[in-house]
């Protein structure tokens, strides 16, 4: 959950020289800071270092990543004329350098730990195109998918066929997982959710089915979505901080794995606060086979790199515990 970032004194000192689509477009480098929270914080995977958009430049779009702000498209999608104009993707040849930087990231990891590869979900990166950047609403975007559902489905099928040969290509470059981020589709409702974005997302998740690689299922915001998600597909759903894990997991059924769900925030607090809200965390959880030990979100900017290092050694140290007594 955004692992390598702002937080991290090793990457700021990469990001004084270069900007994050530099970054990634430069293999070695990605690889060096794919790997840099396995070897700071001793996380047990690593996620490619990548921004969602970068398949959208393959299909003519036009973006740029702002400091602070996020991605900005400079010609936001509002008509079905814009979204016939987008093109064909294909990852080898609009995103070499990703498929080089996993390649590179497995030989520096060195078999120490698994990585993860990941892309954006339809409806995260269709609010994107359509808002023209981040939004609070998301106005724009439902106002296509309401007036115009031709428009909106076209664009979902493209980005859909887009995303799924994106993690075919990162899987046949040898991640070991895949995630897919949908990190806005908690402004919607269940029924909208089912109608407008499941068949889309089950898509992807069942054209991946043939691999013998998991596949996570992230969205923030999506208590009232995830017995949907879950149909939607996936071998792991991730949660946020807004549910209690063990009352997600019992809704979505102990047949499938579960990540999450501590809040990025209390990383910003005093030491004794973090241990205690993970250890509520593992206690929800008991002994049940299946859980993934996360953040809710993304790693705050502000975050103390010391804190997540206490944060990884307490989880292994309670787990290990665990183990021993069940071993017992």
């Amino acid at each position: 959950m955004r692992q390598a970032g702002r937080y991290l004194p090793e990457y700021r000192k990469i990001r004084e020289k270069h900007d994050i689509i530099s970054i990634c477009e430069d293999p070695e480098l990605c690889a060096k800071v794919s790997a840099l929270p396995v070897e700071v914080l001793n996380v047990d995977a690593a996620i490619m270092f990548a921004d969602i958009m970068l398949p959208l430049e393959g299909m003519n779009v036009e973006f740029e990543i702002k400091e602070g702000i996020g991605p900005v498209i400079k010609k936001p999608i509002r008509n079905a004329q814009s979204v016939r104009a987008l093109i064909d993707f294909d990852p080898k040849a609009d995103v070499p350098y990703v498929l080089s930087a996993i390649e590179l990231t497995k030989k520096r990891l060195d078999g120490r730990a698994p990585l993860i590869g990941f892309c954006g979900a339809p409806f995260t990166l269709a609010s994107y195109l359509i808002e023209g950047g981040p939004s609070r609403d998301f106005s724009n975007t439902k106002a296509l998918m309401y007036r115009e559902p031709k428009a909106w489905d076209l664009l979902m099928e493209k980005l859909t066929d887009a995303m799924t040969s994106y993690l075919q290509a990162q899987i046949q470059a040898g991640v070991d997982a895949v995630q897919l981020f949908d990190s806005w589709i908690g402004c919607l409702n269940s029924q909208d959710y089912d109608q407008y974005v499941l068949p889309h997302s089950r898509r992807i998740f069942r054209a991946l089915e043939s691999t013998a690689v998991p596949k996570i299922h992230f969205g923030t915001g999506t208590s009232d979505l995830l017995e949907s998600m879950k149909r939607a597909g996936g071998d792991v759903i991730g949660v946020d901080w807004r549910i209690p894990i063990d009352v997600a997991w019992q809704r979505l059924g102990h047949d499938m794995a579960i990540q999450g769900n501590l809040d990025p925030a209390v990383l910003l607090a005093d030491s004794d606060l973090v241990k205690s809200r993970a250890e509520n965390i593992l206690k929800r959880v008991g002994s049940t086979p299946g859980h993934i030990f996360n953040l809710g979100h993304g790693m705050l900017p502000d975050t103390n790199p010391q804190s997540v290092i206490d944060l990884v050694e307490f989880v292994h140290g309670a787990t290990q515990k665990r183990l021993e007594v069940q071993v017992k």
